[in-house]
């Protein structure tokens, strides 16, 4: 298994120095770092911006996707987790709202139909966007 971080900025003004803090300070190491080039469109959909691309084309079964925030796949996040899920990969998130919980596990088979698909589509849509305009 694999640590897997994926980093983006949407300007050439921004850095990634804030989510290299918050990965170092949560202890994460990985041997493959995904990280877009400054200015990527905030209005492409994760999936279509390159790196994210390689990322998912990289990763095995098993790996954990590692973000600072929730911010960098804020846009479309339910067919992220979808995605994810299917690829049988975890993705963690280290600061903000959903900070270190594994966002693709499924729930407990009695809550599975109605808990993995209304909690992770609106919620994590508006905890993303709210987290981004408090940074």
């Amino acid at each position: 298994m694999t640590n897997l971080v994926y980093k983006w900025v949407s300007t050439d003004q921004q850095s990634t120095a804030r989510q290299d803090l918050v990965l170092a300070e949560a202890g994460i190491e990985s041997s493959r770092v995904f990280k877009e080039e400054a200015g990527t469109s905030s209005r492409l959909h994760p999936l279509q911006r390159p790196e994210f691309g390689e990322l998912l084309t990289y990763a095995r079964p098993g790996d954990t996707v590692h973000l600072s925030e929730m911010f960098c796949l804020v846009r479309g996040n339910q067919h992220i987790l979808e995605v994810l899920h299917r690829d049988q990969l975890s993705l963690r998130t280290h600061a903000g709202a959903v900070s270190a919980m594994d966002l693709t596990a499924p729930p407990p088979a009695h809550r599975r139909a109605a808990v993995h698909r209304e909690v992770h589509a609106p919620d994590l849509a508006t905890a993303g966007e709210l987290q981004r305009e408090l940074t």
